[in-house]
């Protein structure tokens, strides 16, 4: 076992809840040292890459100390199990290809949504309601597409049925394959919520956690094993709704009154956030590159509205596991001009126009169960 693949096992043993509880917050970083860093979350590193680990802390903590000095920001930075990565290794916490929604046939339910948000609750959080699972961690796989699926059927399938199952990331990654070779092959290359719920209905249903678990934590997809005698389906699907393109109101509507949404961001400033209103995203040229899981909204008395959003690179990371994205109806649209991230889509667009905050409100949908 090599030093770095040491450090990662370390920190996945560690106790998820005891780090994101106990670990040094953002106003306690004064002084704060590599040494404490590695100390805190059991880094262990082979000699030949203390040095270029170090660097990276050393450069990523002051660019946190500087963001927090100042007093226009509505969010905090710290410290957490990513601090010591290199830009490709954080990139491969995400995963999505936003390609996909673009090119592939829709096989969903078609919804009407009207404009009207008049009446609408304050606020929404459908953890309050026991249909939410704990946060997970998708670990060094590009798997974020996978989680957000089965997160957000685990949801649905919960309030239709009283039953909060625990279901297959794993069965996912293996079994929905991509033959148009749009934004990779699918699995640890990322992929998007539609391409799995549409699998899933292929399938027959999804597995839980427990009769197909996560194997692929450090970046390689398995054979695909389901079979509904030795995997059985625990939670099944009859369609899923995607929601209308860069629009607002349709996804207010849908999170307060259906339920948890699949939906897909630009991350690539997220990797620091620990608390606090973010607003951080690159709204001229957002990169969508992320999927996670809606699960309500809110205002914050010192910051504003926002959308509470839950990721999956564990309980140590933001709060909890969890971050709030500046939430407007009077949101800006950007342009992703890197549609073709990862090896590109064939039959791709060059360019996308995505809204909201880090693109929020570009491609958001949600399952209906079968049961």
């Amino acid at each position: 076992m090599n030093g770095l693949l040491a450090t990662l096992l370390l920190v996945c043993i560690a106790s998820p809840f005891l780090l994101a509880s106990a670990k040094t917050q953002w106003h306690e970083l004064d002084g704060y040292t590599f040494h404490d860093y590695a100390k805190e979350f059991n880094k262990r590193y082979e000699p030949s890459e203390i040095k270029m680990r170090r660097e990276i802390f050393e450069a990523r903590l002051a660019k946190i100390m500087a963001h927090n000095r100042d007093s226009t920001k509505t969010w905090k930075e710290g410290v957490n199990q990513l601090t010591d990565r290199t830009e490709k290794e954080l990139k491969t916490l995400r995963g999505y290809r936003k390609e996909l929604s673009t090119v592939l046939p829709y096989r969903g339910m078609a919804m009407r949504w009207s404009t009207d948000i008049e009446g609408l609750p304050a606020s929404v959080d459908w953890r309050q309601k026991g249909i939410v699972s704990p946060v997970k961690d998708q670990g060094q796989c590009g798997s974020c597409w996978t989680f957000a699926t089965a997160e957000t059927i685990e949801s649905h399938w919960a309030a239709a049925t009283g039953q909060l199952a625990v279901l297959s990331e794993q069965q996912i990654l293996d079994c929905t394959p991509n033959p148009d070779q749009c934004g990779g092959s699918g699995g640890c290359g990322g992929g998007t919520a539609e391409l799995a719920m549409q699998r899933i209905m292929d399938m027959g249903g999804l597995s839980s956690e427990w009769t197909y678990s996560y194997s692929s934590y450090w970046g390689a997809a398995q054979q695909c094993k389901f079979s509904t005698n030795s995997t059985p389906a625990a939670a099944k699907l009859k369609s899923y709704v995607k929601l209308p393109s860069n629009v607002y109101e349709p996804l207010l509507q849908a999170i307060a009154n259906i339920g948890p949404i699949a939906i897909s961001v630009d991350a690539s400033a997220w990797s620091h956030y620990e608390t606090g209103v973010f607003n951080g995203c690159n709204q001229t040229n957002p990169d969508i590159d992320h999927a996670v899981q809606l699960v309500g909204y809110g205002t914050d008395s010192t910051f504003g509205d926002y959308w509470l959003v839950r990721n999956s690179w564990s309980p140590a990371w933001g709060e909890e596991g969890y971050i709030r994205l500046r939430r407007s109806s009077a949101f800006t649209c950007g342009t992703d001009i890197h549609p073709g991230d990862g090896t590109g889509c064939k039959n791709g667009p060059p360019t996308v126009q995505v809204c909201g905050t880090c693109g929020i409100l570009y491609d958001n949908s949600y399952p209906i169960v079968a049961h």
